[in-house]
């Protein structure tokens, strides 16, 4: 007998979830992967709430939404400011009465970043940011989600949070660590109220940090890099995913990577 065709079950439905309607929050979202994550956030219908600490690159990310139909709201924000990122969290549920995906991409590192280089306020700086900014933003938004009883977080991390490099230098490194670690305590503690965190974690990404890389990057090497807009598909892509699945941890990097081919 011939060998039958794979059936396709019936009934089966989409696992993707419809985000229309629904509140996100960027910080970062001046530049890079913020940027693109609120464009793509905003192309599925989302109502996104803009943050960062440069006015002028978040109005250039509000054309962007507005481009893909939604109108933003822009809150100036330095994510280190911990009384501030409240303030922000509090102006979001007063308007909206939820929110539903916090996706905290504030990020920096510094060109004197080597042990041999590296100043105190160089290593607080990076810490200040990367690390404590990202921790006084869950701890603004958790209280909402709580309440909801969901939620998703999605901690813009790095390669260097889960593969210590010399590349990234130790404030960094130490930073996205930590950032990692962070986020699955989130899960283990907040699990039970519907509340779940993924650590993204991309190698190489060629959006404006590279600027303060210690050996400039050619234009070569930034277009065999994941690009700004990979990562926006990528965090789209954790948002629609149905609210029973937890992606604890996502390590994403460009195909030609140079850490593994040694060129870095």
């Amino acid at each position: 007998m011939p060998e039958s065709e794979p059936q396709i079950r019936k009934g089966r439905r989409s696992a993707l979830r419809d985000l229309r309607g629904k509140v996100a929050w960027i910080t970062g979202a001046g530049t890079g992967i913020g940027q693109s994550a609120a464009a793509s956030l905003a192309g599925a219908g989302m109502e996104v709430i803009l943050s960062g600490r440069r006015k002028d690159k978040l109005e250039d990310t509000a054309e962007l939404v507005r481009a893909e139909g939604c109108d933003p709201i822009i809150e100036e924000l330095d994510v280190a400011d911990a009384e501030s990122s409240a303030a922000v969290a509090d102006r979001i549920k007063k308007r909206f009465g939820r929110l539903d995906i916090a996706v905290l991409s504030a990020g920096i590192n510094i060109k004197n970043r080597a042990w041999s280089d590296v100043d105190f306020e160089g290593w607080d700086s990076v810490v200040n940011i990367d690390l404590n900014g990202a921790f006084y933003c869950c701890n603004a938004v958790l209280p909402i989600m709580r309440a909801q009883k969901t939620g998703l977080i999605i901690n813009v991390a790095s390669w260097a949070g889960v593969h210590v490099s010399k590349l990234t230098g130790p404030a960094y490194n130490a930073a996205k660590h930590g950032m990692v670690a962070m986020s699955e305590s989130i899960n283990m503690e907040e699990c039970g109220n519907g509340i779940r965190a993924c650590a993204l974690c991309p190698g190489e990404v060629a959006t404006p940090i590279l600027e303060n890389r210690p050996v400039a990057v050619t234009d070569d090497q930034k277009a065999a890099m994941l690009q700004a807009e990979d990562l926006g598909e990528t965090v789209l892509f954790l948002a629609q995913l149905d609210e029973r699945v937890c992606v604890n941890q996502l390590v994403i990097s460009p195909t030609a990577n140079r850490l593994y081919m040694g060129e870095i």
